[in-house]
């Protein structure tokens, strides 16, 4: 061996040890990098916010052992099974459900997920349902939806009821401000309706049932809920029109494409969370001992906690939406407050005593309404300009630079150009001087709510104030035959069939922004006191009308058996918004067999 060979090996023998670690390296670099992968999905980041979520913090479990057989088991004792085991199950809740369930590789994916990698926060999502799937559950059979759909919230936000995600979207059911605003939610800078679980989830069942209506598919409708239907219906265009979320998969963002299956998985590891040894961590409250009080003053957390003897975690815990732990409530604009059914009659019975209960950071009720009126806001969207600075945007609306990225949830000191943001619209005190109230009027928060609305544990719509007024001259001016009062059972579609017109005429007469509904509510079945045009012969459908309302020229459809409105606006090329603007379709309008609608030319 020559003395270059021998170099040679030596060299080799030396950097061979050095060669094995590069290459080690670069697998746990690889390792390292699909881990980030699944760190960064969206699903993870909602699974790990429960870890901070304070009502856990003092949590046992002391009942384990009702649960059967859950209190011998270990962590490390994590059952495996094999794809036909999944599959089997799975086919069983497809089998109970109108949702399509079905098994695959991605399915298989999210179900390690929640029953291997992150099962501690899966058994964190089972002590949470005790308190919201029976709210979900009862809202959901109202709708007539599907009742699995509950298990969309665990994809959303895992349960945790002040979720925020990092594109803004915030609450259990993630409404990001846009649509929230079309279903009722309200942003203020003392209120979030998106954090209050029973409003949010009424606008979640509103929200979904349009989409369903749409696309008469809900595994679709579950990936519109997540990106929107713009990206669904180019998905489907370029599917060649196929309706079918596993055929337009390949074309949905990366995140909607995982959405279905990961609502798959999360429905089946809750379902057979027994086999899968998961036991929940009890969070302390359950459904059933909660309810609700209504505060008619303004009042602190501090007050109720430090008076009523209740944890202040509790009470933030219950009542997500008020964003500074104080609501802003007056006789004209009362508040439901959640409280365990414990504390309800020490609240009824110490209700005086309460509002004017001093606590000893020292507020008061006077400060307090003070407080109220210079600093109550409420939110709207605003289109950044170019040029413009944080520091310029929050001038120009009267806040300060931080309260601007408080309220868009974020850490950055510029907004790019044409990028939508948050801002405050100007302040209560300046609308109380312009329209000449006292200090102590406090602007009305939650136009909505109504106390006929919260004692029938229902979200109509009231009448305006217009209309009000004019009550007596409307039943005394009127025949019988143009005034329906509503009874119990009806719905807005049910009288439309009745009175041979369409949902949306009637919606329309009555001023209606939705089809809810109360028991005594007064319907009015004409407008502007001609007979319902439906009870006139309609034109020949190939006619050309123009519409009263917006000007533009149409023609009358009807609904065929298993129309949607994704199939008549392909059917006659034009959009589903098209056709919702035109019949003046709001929340949750369903077609139905034999109903005329317009259609745009």
């Amino acid at each position: 061996m020559t003395f270059k060979q021998s170099l040679f090996f030596i060299l080799l023998i030396f950097c061979l040890p050095f060669s094995l670690f590069a290459q080690d390296t670069i697998r746990t670099d690889s390792v390292i990098k699909n881990q980030k992968l699944i760190t960064d999905d969206r699903v993870v980041i909602m699974l790990d916010s429960l870890a901070n979520l304070k009502i856990f913090e003092d949590a046992g479990f002391p009942n384990a052992h009702q649960y059967q057989n859950w209190s011998t088991f270990t962590d490390s004792d994590v059952p495996s099974f094999s794809d036909s085991v999944y599959r089997e199950r799975i086919a069983q809740l497809n089998d109970q459900s109108p949702f399509e369930f079905v098994y695959n590789g991605e399915v298989r994916k999210f179900i390690e997920l929640y029953a291997v990698r992150k099962r501690k926060l899966t058994a964190r999502i089972l002590g949470l349902s005790q308190i919201y799937f029976p709210l979900f559950e009862e809202q959901l059979d109202k709708y007539n939806m599907p009742l699995e759909l509950k298990y969309l919230a665990v994809i959303e936000s895992a349960l945790n009821p002040t979720a925020n995600s990092p594109a803004g979207a915030k609450g259990l059911w993630q409404f990001m401000y846009g649509t929230g605003k079309v279903y009722g939610l309200k942003v203020s800078s003392y209120v979030d309706d998106r954090f209050d679980p029973f409003k949010a989830t009424i606008a979640a069942c509103e929200h979904l049932t349009d989409l369903y209506n749409i696309y008469g598919s809900w595994s679709l409708a579950l990936a519109a809920y997540n990106s929107g239907a713009g990206n669904v219906n180019k998905a489907i265009r370029r599917s060649g029109g196929i309706k079918n979320f596993w055929a337009i998969q390949k074309y949905l963002p990366r995140e909607t494409a995982s959405y279905v299956p990961a609502f798959i998985a999360a429905s089946y590891v809750i379902t057979y969370a027994n086999e899968h040894k998961i036991y929940p961590v009890d969070p302390g409250i359950l459904f059933y001992e909660v309810d609700t009080v209504t505060v008619r003053n303004p009042l602190s957390f501090s007050q109720i906690s430090e008076m009523l003897n209740i944890p202040m975690d509790e009470i933030e815990f219950l009542n997500p939406s008020f964003k500074h732990l104080f609501i802003p409530a007056s006789a004209e604009n009362p508040y439901k407050l959640r409280l365990r059914k414990k504390h309800i009659g020490n609240f009824i019975n110490n209700e005086t005593a309460l509002y004017a209960y001093r606590t000893q950071s020292g507020l008061q009720k006077d400060s307090m309404m003070k407080l109220i009126y210079e600093n109550y806001r409420e939110a709207d969207l605003y289109t950044v300009k170019s040029g413009e600075s944080m520091a310029s945007i929050a001038k120009k609306f009267h806040m300060s630079v931080s309260e601007l990225k408080s309220l868009n949830n974020t850490k950055k000191n510029s907004f790019k150009p044409k990028k939508k943001i948050l801002v405050y619209t100007k302040p209560a005190s300046q609308k109380g001087r312009d329209s000449g109230v006292t200090s102590t009027y406090i602007p009305q928060v939650v136009p909505k709510d109504t106390s006929v609305k919260q004692k029938t544990n229902q979200a109509a719509t009231p009448e305006p104030v217009a209309e009000k007024s004019s009550a007596k001259s409307v039943q005394s001016d009127e025949t019988p035959k143009t005034i329906h009062v509503v009874t119990s059972g009806e719905s807005l579609g049910s009288i439309a069939n009745k009175y041979h017109c369409t949902t949306s005429e009637l919606m329309k007469w009555n001023n209606l922004t939705s089809q809810k509904i109360i028991v005594g509510q007064k319907i009015r079945l004409v407008s502007n006191g001609q007979a319902s045009t439906t009870n006139v012969k309609s034109e020949s459908p190939s006619k050309t009308k123009k519409s009263s309302s917006t000007g533009q020229k149409f023609t009358w459809y009807t609904i065929q058996s298993g129309d949607n409105l994704w199939d008549v606006a392909d059917k006659f090329d034009v959009t589903v918004s098209q056709i919702k603007t035109i019949n003046n379709f709001k929340n949750s309008n369903r077609l139905q067999l034999g109903q005329k609608i317009k259609i745009p030319k």
